[in-house]
């Protein structure tokens, strides 16, 4: 982000957009031209697939970007591993660390999303189906002001998922409590009467419960304590 000192002081954005719906891309175009005209001047890149992104990102003579629309489903590029919009914004951390990155999908799986959440970290995160022009404003002014943005639909998941009711028993409390003081899977039979066996299935299970995504025993306290089955 640079500052041209003229009669007046403009803000001066550098923007990729990656969609391979041409109209989808001059939609956004449209809503981010009207942004506060008077304060911010977006200079805008477009390609509609992961190779003509990806000959824009790792080009020496580009910019380095402030804010990029990375659509999730689009045309690949196979010969250097880009799938998706997640890929790109990988490949966008890498080049261009301090791009604020704002995806937009058509998914709507829980567990899509948190992945998405916690692989990429973008700082907007759009279901289509919510998208208008009043909310792609919003959204963009609130990445513009260094906040955090999910659309209507993927905070509700989050909501819903925050509150929905978690079932664990006696054992089960007792496994979180040791994980947490750090105690290995293969140790815990000192301290639960039920097999290694059982100890492992029930872990397994709480994992699917709370949609921890791997095989990961911090995840899995984390969102134990989030969800306020552990203190």
């Amino acid at each position: 982000m640079t500052i041209n000192h003229g009669a007046e002081s403009i803000i001066k954005n550098n923007i990729i957009i990656v969609d391979d719906h041409p109209f989808i891309i001059q939609g956004y175009k449209n809503a981010i031209t009207r942004y506060k005209p008077t304060e911010f001047e977006f200079l805008i890149e477009q390609a509609n697939d992961c190779k003509s992104a990806y000959e824009i990102i790792t080009n020496p003579a580009t910019p380095a970007f402030d804010i990029a629309f990375l659509d999730i489903s689009m045309p690949s590029y196979e010969e250097k591993g880009l799938f998706s919009g997640e890929d790109l914004a990988k490949l966008l951390n890498q080049y261009m660390p301090d791009c604020k990155i704002i995806l937009l999908t058509m998914y709507t799986e829980l567990l899509k999303i948190k992945n998405i959440i916690e692989t990429i970290k973008p700082r907007g995160l759009v279901i289509k189906n919510d998208l208008t022009f009043d909310e792609l404003l919003l959204g963009f002014n609130k990445v513009v002001n260094d906040e955090i943005y999910y659309s209507q639909s993927i905070q509700e998941m989050i909501d819903q998922e925050l509150h929905k009711p978690i079932e664990v028993d006696l054992f089960d409390k007792q496994i979180l409590f040791h994980i947490s003081k750090g105690t290995k899977t293969k140790e815990l039979v000192q301290y639960i009467p039920i097999s290694i066996e059982a100890i492992e299935k029930r872990k397994l299970n709480l994992k699917e419960k709370l949609d921890i995504p791997y095989d990961s025993d911090i995840e899995l306290v984390r969102e134990a304590k989030k969800r306020g089955l552990l203190f």
